[in-house]
């Protein structure tokens, strides 16, 4: 309680409601944990497979953006709750590990919440709970190595990586052209891969988008884009064998370090600064056709006179180049950043077989394409679309295909889509759990009915009897001691993966599980919610 004035010098007095508020311990505290991450996890359940749904999501600012990519959901939603910031730090992890199945990961976790929750209420301890799904997780782990499919692949023979990325595609916006797409992420992967250490640098390939177009137009370009165009309209708009100058220095006079003032009172005067201007602008543009530049891209921009100078001593140019992409180009052309005219040599030249200026259609629209570079270790993926919240979404898309491309490099391991892998996990934990004779047991048989929750999403976003279909499935497998019997979510007549061709990395399919058990570990250990004002 305490005594207060307003405006007018009355006193008033405040209740602190802080103090008939109980802390939230013990059991209490572990339920209102489970029930924030258990609602986050209900968000991205419909998101779910190729049937998922979409969300649109507003920000503040009234910026639309709609997609079913889980991790871009999360770091969208504007989030209070300490456990819900912990469920998109759990998509964050997946997407910046495996890149792909970000919305499983976060479905799997909230299914095990579930059945802690659960366990909970029947006397289980926490920490015994906990230590059943840590067990669970690494049977569910080591049966998937098991039943991993190793394929060979090569820079000739592309198929089994394109046919994974399809399944990556399939439950995007982009479905319609993901044959088209899943071969260009491969194919630049392939450019970018090093295969006899299994490593891709992901930073070399560039993905850029320009409204207009079809998403058919989408295009693979072995260089870089840059979204600009000659400085001059009359300089050339095709350069083969370009010798590229790449600077990080403006071509202009250069401006004294301290302040000065200039008194111009005669003509004469004038005409001598503007000589003195004019002879640092040859100069510059002298020392590039020295070096034997063809091609001259700047940082910085650059004034009329030094435009029309350049157009005029036929060098063309481009100026206003981020600093991203002035690496790229470097890195492409094999061409070394300037920062200045002085260090100009014939060896720091960047060399591409093509550089040319494409406009686009009836607009005005045009971008410069650096082809044919001397370093062809630098691609560029240019998504076209109708509108711009298609192409951002593609954009997305495109990363987790190519993602899923890295990881397969890595390790070439896959097991088979449509929650067959799952179903099989489901099916091991569930039998493993005879062999434990405490308590974990209750938690290891949870475990496998947690699994159970994404053949079930995929089965009702689909728009099939869930409980029905995953029975079914689950007998099949059993019978046949078949580990490719999944959901038929495309509605083919066959529950044979193999068949549908729905592929998963091994590793994608393993981190989800082991995040998702690591997160619902921390989960558990939280008894006690301490917020600033109790202390």
């Amino acid at each position: 309680m305490a005594l207060a004035f307003d405006e007018y010098g009355r006193p008033f007095i405040i209740l602190r409601e802080q103090e008939s508020k109980s802390r939230l311990r013990g059991l209490d505290a572990q339920k209102a944990n489970i029930a924030a991450g258990v609602a986050v996890s209900r968000i991205l359940r419909t998101s779910l497979g190729p049937k998922g749904m979409d969300k649109m999501l507003q920000s503040p600012d009234g910026d639309i953006t709609i997609t079913n990519d889980g991790a871009t959901i999360l770091e969208q939603m504007d989030v209070d709750n300490q456990i819900g910031k912990l469920m998109v730090e759990l998509s964050r992890s997946q997407d910046y590990e495996i890149g792909d199945g970000t919305t499983g990961v976060v479905v799997m976790a909230g299914a095990l919440l579930e059945q802690a929750e659960k366990l909970l209420e029947r006397g289980i301890h926490p920490i015994r709970v906990a230590e059943g799904f840590e067990i669970s997780s690494r049977i569910a782990v080591d049966h998937l190595e098991q039943i991993a499919h190793k394929f060979d692949f090569s820079a000739t023979n592309i198929e089994p990586l394109v046919q994974t990325c399809m399944t990556t595609l399939s439950s995007k916006i982009v479905n319609r052209c993901k044959r088209s797409l899943a071969e260009i992420a491969v194919k630049g992967v392939m450019a970018v891969a090093d295969l006899e250490r299994k490593d891709v640098n992901l930073d070399l390939i560039k993905v850029e988008g320009k409204v207009g177009g079809k998403l058919e137009d989408t295009e693979l370009i072995h260089g870089i884009i840059v979204d600009k165009d000659m400085s001059h309209p009359q300089m050339p708009k095709q350069i083969l064998d370009a010798k590229i100058a790449i600077l990080t220095c403006p071509f202009e006079p250069p401006k004294p370090k301290t302040k000065h003032k200039v008194d111009i009172d005669t003509v004469e005067k004038f005409q001598t600064l503007r000589k003195q201007e004019q002879k640092y602008f040859d100069d510059m543009v002298q020392k590039c056709k020295d070096v034997g530049a063809t091609l001259v891209i700047c940082q910085w921009g650059f004034d009329d006179e030094a435009n029309h100078l350049l157009m005029n001593r036929n060098l063309p140019a481009v100026r206003w180049v981020g600093g991203v992409e002035l690496e790229l180009i470097a890195i492409a052309t094999g061409g070394r950043i300037v920062p200045r005219f002085q260090e100009l040599t014939p060896e720091k030249l960047g060399k591409a077989g093509l550089v040319r200026e494409k406009a686009f259609g009836t607009t005005k629209d045009r971008m410069l394409y650096i082809e044919h570079c001397a370093n062809s270790k630098a691609v560029t993926i240019f998504i076209r679309g109708g509108n711009k919240m298609m192409i951002e979404e593609t954009k997305r898309s495109i990363h987790d295909a190519l993602c899923v491309a890295r990881n397969l490099i890595h390790n070439n391991s896959i097991v088979y889509g449509g929650g067959a892998a799952e179903i099989s996990c489901s099916i091991a934990v569930e039998a493993a759990a005879d062999k434990y004779p405490g308590v974990e047991q209750y938690a290891i048989r949870a475990f496998a009915d947690a699994l159970d929750s994404v053949p079930m999403a995929l089965a009702e976003n689909s728009g099939l009897q869930p409980i029905e279909t995953l029975s079914a499935v689950k007998a099949q497998q059993i019978k046949d001691n078949n580990h490719c019997c999944g959901i038929d979510c495309n509605d083919t007549g066959t529950n044979d993966m193999r068949e549908e061709n729905v592929f998963e990395t091994l590793i994608g399919k393993q981190q989800q599980i082991l995040l998702a058990t690591q997160v619902v570990k921390m989960i558990l250990k939280i008894d006690d919610v301490i917020s600033p004002s109790d202390y």
